[in-house]
C-alpha cells in the first residue's frame, strides 16, 4: 500500500524484486557488487527525485543514487533501500553562444560528447563513454582536455540539486557558490544532482590512439618516458597502463590524445616512435570516436578491487617497485595506471573546488580485474599488497572516484585536513543526519559527536 503511494506520485516507474527489469536495474559495473534493494525508482523529473527523497526518510530507508553505475565501490545500489536511479534523466541541451552545455543527472559521456560536438565543444571528461556525467564530475574528473582545461569540476558552473529535506536548489550562478565549490570535488554528500551545468570550449578532430612497448625494456623504457612528459604541451595527454597484452606478452601501453592537427602530434611523438618503434594505433579522429576507443577494455560484469594514490614524481624506485609487483599479478586482466597531471589541473586557483591534485604528477591506480568469484582474496591481496609496498613512492592524497569501500581515515587523507574540515560544515548545513551516505563519505559533525 505504501509503495503505491510513490507509485501514484511519479512520473516514472518504481521496482520491486522479482518484477521485469529489476535485476537490470540493480546491476552496476562492478560485478563485485550484488546488491538488492527493495525498491528502485526510476525518476523521470525532478519532482520524482523529490518523492523519493521524501519516501525515504518518511520510512527509514537508506537511499542510494545512481546515474552511469560505473563506481568501483558500487555506491549507486543498497540493500534494502531506495535507489534513486535518474539513468533516464539523460537530456542534453547545448548554448552555442555562451558556451554553455546542460545535462541531466544520469547523462553518461557519450551522451555529453555527441551532442557538444555537434557544435564543435567539448569540455573535459571520462574516456569510457559509459560512464556518467554525474559520479564523475562529483568526484573531480580527469579527462583527456586536462591540460587544457583542468579537472571536470574545474568546468562546472552550476548544478541543481535536491536536498536531504527535499528542497531543490541551485549551486554557482545564481544561487549557493560554497555548495558550488564542495560539488566540486566532494561526491555525493550534499544531495541529489539533477542537472549540471558546464564552460564547453571550442574542439575540433583530434589525435588519439594506443602505442604499445614491451615491459622488458623496463626501467630504459620509464626512464624515457618521464623525460619525454616534461616537454609535451597542454593539448597532449598520456596514461601508461602496465598490462598484459592479447598475446601473452607484458607491456607498456601508451593511451595517447593530442587536441590539434596532425602534424603537431607527429613531432609531439617523434622521439618516442623513433627510438622505441612501438605497435602503433594512433590515428586523427573525431572527439567523439576518441573519447570511446578504450570502452572494450572496461567492459561491465568483470570483478574489480582498485587502490589509488598521487605520486610526486616517477623515481627510480617507484619504477622498480611497480615492475617488480606487476611480475605477481594474479590475473591476465589485472593493470597498473599512471594518469599524467600537467597544465592547467596545476594552474587551477587554489580552493577553487574539492578535487586537488597539488603536489601529484601522476595519478597512480593499482586495478584488479578478474572473473572468478574464487579469485577474489588473490585479486585483493595483490592490490592491498601492491599498494602497501607503493607507500614510500606516493603523496598521500587520492583521487575519490578510484576508492573502493575505504575506511573514513582514508576518505579524510584523500582531501587533505583543511579541505575536509570545509567539506564537513558544508555537510552540516545541507545534510546534518548523513541521509546521503552511500558515498565517499563526508561524516556531518552530530553523527561523529555522537560517536564519542
Amino acid at each position: 500500500m505504501i509503495v503505491r503511494q510513490l507509485e501514484s506520485e511519479v512520473r516514472g516507474g518504481v521496482l520491486r524484486p522479482g518484477q521485469d527489469g529489476y535485476d537490470e536495474a540493480r546491476r552496476v559495473f562492478n560485478g563485485m557488487v550484488d546488491r538488492r534493494p527493495a525498491l528502485i525508482l526510476r525518476c523521470a523529473t525532478d519532482e520524482d527525485v523529490v518523492a523519493g527523497v521524501g519516501f525515504a526518510r518518511q520510512n527509514g530507508l537508506v537511499v542510494a543514487v545512481k546515474g552511469g553505475g560505473h563506481n568501483v565501490a558500487g555506491n549507486a545500489v543498497c540493500d534494502g533501500g531506495l535507489v534513486i536511479d535518474l539513468s533516464r534523466m539523460r537530456d542534453v541541451r547545448v548554448d552555442p553562444g555562451r558556451r554553455r552545455a546542460i545535462c541531466q543527472g544520469g547523462a553518461t559521456w557519450g551522451d555529453f560528447d555527441r551532442a557538444t560536438q555537434a557544435h564543435g565543444l567539448a569540455t573535459p571528461g571520462g574516456i569510457i563513454s559509459s560512464t556518467g556525467v554525474a559520479g564523475l564530475t562529483l568526484g573531480g574528473g580527469i579527462g583527456t582536455l586536462r591540460g587544457l582545461y583542468g579537472l571536470t569540476c574545474d568546468n562546472l558552473v552550476a548544478a541543481t540539486v535536491v536536498t536531504a529535506d527535499g528542497r531543490v536548489v541551485r549551486a554557482g550562478e545564481g544561487g549557493d557558490a560554497d555548495l558550488l565549490w564542495g560539488l566540486r570535488g566532494g561526491g555525493g554528500n550534499f544531495g541529489v544532482v539533477t542537472s549540471f551545468e558546464f564552460d564547453v570550449h571550442p574542439q575540433g578532430p583530434v589525435v588519439a590512439g594506443p602505442l604499445e612497448v614491451p615491459q622488458s625494456l623496463g626501467l630504459r623504457f620509464l626512464d624515457f618516458y618521464r623525460s619525454f612528459l616534461e616537454a609535451v604541451p597542454d593539448a597532449f595527454s598520456s596514461d601508461l597502463i602496465f598490462r598484459v597484452a592479447p598475446t601473452g606478452e607484458a607491456t607498456f601501453l601508451l593511451l595517447t590524445f593530442y587536441a590539434g592537427p596532425v602534424e603537431e602530434a607527429a613531432r609531439i611523438l617523434a622521439p618516442l616512435r623513433e627510438r622505441f618503434q612501438p605497435a602503433d594505433a594512433v590515428a586523427q579522429r573525431s572527439y567523439v570516436e576518441s573519447q570511446a576507443l578504450y570502452d572494450a577494455g572496461s567492459p561491465w560484469g568483470q570483478r574489480n578491487y582498485w587502490k589509488s594514490n598521487g605520486m610526486a614524481e616517477l623515481g627510480d624506485g617507484a619504477i622498480e617497485t611497480l615492475l617488480e609487483r606487476f611480475r605477481e599479478i594474479p590475473s591476465r586482466y589485472c593493470l597498473i595506471g599512471m594518469e599524467y597531471l600537467h597544465g592547467r589541473i596545476h594552474r587551477t586557483e587554489p580552493n577553487a573546488n574539492a578535487a586537488s591534485f597539488k603536489r601529484a604528477k601522476f595519478d597512480l591506480l593499482i586495478e584488479a580485474k578478474w572473473l572468478d568469484a574464487a579469485d577474489d582474496d588473490a585479486n585483493v591481496a595483490w592490490t592491498r599488497d601492491t599498494w602497501a609496498a607503493m607507500q614510500p613512492h606516493v603523496s598521500g592524497a587520492a583521487y575519490t572516484n578510484y576508492l573502493g569501500t575505504e575506511p573514513q581515515e582514508r576518505v579524510r587523507a584523500a582531501y587533505g585536513e583543511r579541505t575536509y574540515r570545509r567539506l564537513v560544515t558544508l555537510k552540516d548545513r545541507y545534510d546534518p543526519e548523513n541521509f546521503f551516505r552511500m558515498n565517499q563519505n563526508i561524516r556531518p559533525s552530530q553523527e561523529v559527536s555522537n560517536d564519542r
